[in-house]
C-alpha cells in the first residue's frame, strides 16, 4: 500500500477523477464551455468562454441567451435553438460589440428532456476573417 507524506493513501487516477465535481472539470477545460437553460439563462460559462466574449464568468451568468447569440431566434426555447444549430458556426456578441464567430458542438446533454444545453466552442473569428480577405 502506497502512502503519501501526509499519511493519506494514494488514490488511483480513476478514483481522483470520479471524485471531481462536474463543474470543477468543466471550469478547468481549456476550451470554451457554455450551458444554457430553456428560458435562456446562462447557467454556466467557464473562464475560457468568458474570455472569448470579453466578460468575466460571473458577469456572463447575469446575461441571457439572446444577449450573446444575437442572431439566433429569441422566441423559442434556448435549448431547442442551440440543438438546431449544433456543429454550425454561430455569431456571438463580444462585450465590445464585435462579432465572435465560433463553431458550436453538439450538446453534451442529449436527452430530449434535458432542460439544459451544454456545448463547447471553437473560436474561428480570425481564421474566417483571413479567409474573407
Amino acid at each position: 500500500m502506497e502512502r503519501r507524506r501526509d499519511g493519506q493513501v494514494a488514490k488511483s487516477p480513476t478514483a481522483v477523477l470520479g471524485e471531481l465535481p462536474a463543474l470543477v472539470v468543466l471550469d478547468r477545460l481549456p476550451v470554451p464551455v457554455l450551458a444554457i437553460a430553456e428560458d435562456g439563462a446562462i447557467v454556466f460559462a467557464n473562464e475560457t468562454f468568458a474570455d472569448m466574449v470579453g466578460y468575466s464568468a460571473d458577469a456572463l451568468r447575469e446575461l441571457h441567451f439572446h444577449q450573446i447569440f444575437h442572431t439566433l431566434p429569441a422566441d423559442e426555447s434556448a435549448v431547442s435553438v442551440m440543438r438546431a444549430h449544433e456543429e454550425l458556426v454561430v455569431e456571438l456578441l463580444h462585450r465590445d460589440g464585435s462579432i465572435v464567430r465560433a463553431r458550436m458542438s453538439k450538446s453534451a446533454l442529449r436527452r430530449g428532456s434535458d432542460p439544459v444545453a451544454l456545448a463547447t466552442f471553437q473560436d474561428l473569428t480570425e481564421r474566417l476573417w483571413l479567409d474573407e480577405l
